[in-house]
């Protein structure tokens, strides 16, 4: 099934808009905490069936996913409207692979509101089967694909016949659809605007993506948009403890169900190895346009703490394979080589921190970690 036109597509998106305003007066009696509760499961079911599913599943494959669960987000993917998971992932790879240039299906460079609305009203999708041999070959994939908009239409009138034998007929159709698929898109699309304007550059400066907390609550845990630009394949986007991020949850928790497998992780080592790596060069960039002897014996320690580190940090992660592959009888050699290297790697990172803080203030280079 070919994707709506942008004339449809903005048929539809004004139209559930407009209803959405022009219908309140008539179930304002109505708003109870059923009918509260009914739009935040199917607005948490369809969110984590775009978040897990189309996004870190199908768009990035961070993970394997059992039949059972594919066919879940495939389904609960119905609820939020945003076409089928083919389409979706196909333009998202788009956007990873062309991020902030022309060929971006929704390039922040083009402004805001494009970025969050307006392309879907412009952009012209080009098939591209090379960017999405993967997809093509699930049979699962390519039946909701097929039929896309007879699935999406049965699941809604199930959870809509469902919601009237708690709410009135109008009011379900307000709050369990209307309210739903209206925070589901803007929710979506708040990644591709905001998360590529307001927030901190802690892993890619290079990129538009930025990393913001409280745009993770209502984005399950996708708010972490720098992070995910630099490591599009680490199944998390929250890599804190602290980080609120449920879809990392619930794709552990499947895991731990049977129904995932293959979570892929980035470790930390190499998280902080690609963030020296892109910070070097940034920094080196920034010094080399300054004329003073201070910017040149600056730029020479960025030069050999960056190597220092990066030598550290490939033998740690070489002895750390090492240590995981060997017989108990040179295990614990190797933990205590591990153990010597993740000191004398936090050192650097310490010396790292400092020497880019002072760069910061003494070039008004913005840096933050």
């Amino acid at each position: 099934m070919k994707k709506l036109n942008n004339l449809d597509a903005f048929a539809f998106i004004a139209g559930y808009h407009v209803l959405l305003v022009a219908l309140l007066p008539f179930v304002w009696g109505d708003l109870s905490l059923w009918l509260w509760g009914l739009f935040v499961v199917t607005f948490c079911l369809g969110g984590i069936s775009i978040t897990a599913g189309y996004h870190r599943l199908f768009a990035h494959r961070s993970y394997e996913a059992h039949p059972l669960l594919e066919w879940f987000v495939l389904i609960g993917s119905t609820l939020a409207f945003q076409w089928s998971a083919l389409s979706w992932a196909h333009d998202h790879r788009l956007h990873h692979n062309h991020v902030d240039t022309d060929k971006d299906p929704y390039s922040i460079e083009k402004g805001f509101w494009y970025a969050h609305i307006g392309w879907l009203f412009s952009y012209q999708q080009v098939f591209d089967k090379k960017l999405a041999g993967d997809l093509l070959k699930n049979p699962r994939v390519m039946f909701q694909h097929r039929y896309y908009l007879p699935l999406a239409i049965v699941v809604n009138l199930v959870v809509w016949g469902a919601a009237c034998l708690l709410v009135s007929p109008l009011a379900a159709f307000w709050g369990v659809f209307l309210l739903r698929v209206f925070a589901l898109h803007h929710c979506t699309w708040f990644i591709n605007s905001l998360a590529h304007t307001f927030g901190s550059k802690t892993y890619a400066k290079e990129l538009s993506a930025v990393d913001n907390a409280l745009l993770a609550f209502v984005t399950f845990g996708e708010g972490y948009h720098n992070y995910h630009h630099a490591f599009a394949a680490d199944y998390r986007n929250g890599v804190r403890w602290y980080h609120f991020d449920p879809t990392k949850w619930f794709i552990w928790a499947a895991h731990k169900c049977g129904l995932a497998g293959k979570l892929r992780k980035v470790n930390q080592v190499q998280v902080l190895k690609t963030l020296i790596q892109k910070d070097r060069k940034l920094l080196v960039e920034r010094l080399q346009e300054e004329a003073d002897h201070r910017a040149a014996e600056l730029r020479k320690k960025v030069e050999s703490i960056a190597a220092q580190y990066e030598a550290t940090a490939t033998n740690l992660i070489r002895k750390m394979k090492a240590m995981r592959e060997a017989g108990a009888d040179m295990r614990n050699s190797l933990r205590a080589e591990v153990k010597a290297l993740r000191a004398e790697l936090s050192h650097y990172w310490k010396e790292w921190l400092t020497l880019t803080r002072t760069i910061s203030h003494q070039y008004e280079l913005a840096h933050h970690h």
